[in-house]
């Protein structure tokens, strides 16, 4: 990035998730306490509040953001121009809408170097559960989702897999009430001790994001599960995509997750059907993933009944 960028670091999450408390102790870390000239703009007000002296010993001045119809290209523009910042912190309101930011146009040299989602572990099922939607909206392009207030009783593993179905490049992070990190333990429904792997319907989702965090786990291995097959898009000669739909956050947000197969017969294959694939699983290079990914090779593929629920879910 070039020293004349100006880098932007947005934090998004929900009221009281515990962004003024990550922002305050990233500012009292060595490698952000450096006098540099930062700017934070502030869309909400949380039950934590920044300290003024804090502040002003960090170099950092805080400007209040004025509802959403005051996040404008000209009020940053002004920002810009008044406070000439190095560096700025933008704590976004969990309640406007992602679009919002999206289609908001920085000054000139400015640049977005960090986007972070914070979640307060404690009511985090009860967003999930009214609004879903809002938030996989804002952790679909988040660099790093910060999950705190956590403890060893919450199905951390269940929301780890949540946010890997929407961005899978995202770091996830897990902390406890002291801001201690933990170690989240993949717990799968399936035993890979053995040579093959039979997945049952629900395990689907399950296994689709742990076999590209950890590949080796399953490389080699052979495995049989159902799935819908998908044809044609222009798909090499001789295979196709076996896979299955899945809600990721609501009935309008069905997404189709498969992995390229290579099967000679695939041109037999029709579009959607139901079949049971038994495969052995590679890693390697594939034009369809520009670049490697999982691989099928099929030695059988039959055809087979829709299940009860043909949709599968990451939790």
């Amino acid at each position: 990035m070039p020293e004349s960028r100006i880098p932007l670091y947005l934090i998004t999450g929900f009221l009281d998730a515990g962004k003024t408390t990550m922002l305050t102790d990233t500012m009292n870390m060595d490698y952000f306490n450096d006098g540099q000239r930062t700017v934070l703009l502030l869309c909400e007000d949380g039950e934590t509040e920044y300290d003024p002296g804090f502040l002003s010993r960090r170099n950092c001045r805080l400007v209040p953001v004025e509802g959403q119809e005051g996040l404008t290209t000209d009020f940053l523009k002004e920002v810009d121009r008044r406070y000439q910042p190095q560096r700025v912190l933008l704590e976004y309101n969990g309640m406007w809408p992602v679009d919002l930011l999206r289609n908001l146009k920085l000054p000139r040299g400015w640049g977005l170097f960090q986007a972070i989602h914070v979640v307060d572990g404690s009511t985090f099922e009860m967003y999930l559960n009214n609004m879903q939607s809002m938030f996989i909206d804002m952790v679909t392009e988040a660099d790093l989702v910060l999950f705190n207030r956590c403890d060893a009783g919450m199905p951390m593993a269940g929301w780890k897999r949540s946010v890997r179905a929407v961005n899978p490049r995202a770091e996830i992070v897990f902390e406890d009430v002291t801001g201690q990190e933990l170690e989240v333990e993949d717990i799968l429904p399936y035993s890979l001790d053995g040579p093959s792997l039979v997945l049952d319907d629900p395990d689907y989702g399950i296994w689709y994001l742990d076999i590209q965090e950890h590949p080796e786990r399953y490389v080699g291995k052979t495995i049989t599960y159902k799935a819908q097959a998908m044809t044609g898009l222009k798909l090499p000669k001789g295979s196709f995509v076996p896979g299955r739909n899945a809600m990721t956050c609501c009935v309008d947000d069905i997404r189709f997750f498969g992995f390229l197969c290579k099967y000679e017969p695939a041109r037999s294959l029709k579009k959607g059907e139901w079949i049971t694939v038994t495969a052995q699983i590679k890693w390697e290079r594939a034009d369809v993933y520009d670049g490697e990914g999982v691989v099928l090779y099929a030695s059988s593929v039959e055809r087979a009944e829709r299940p009860e629920d043909p949709l599968v879910y990451f939790r």
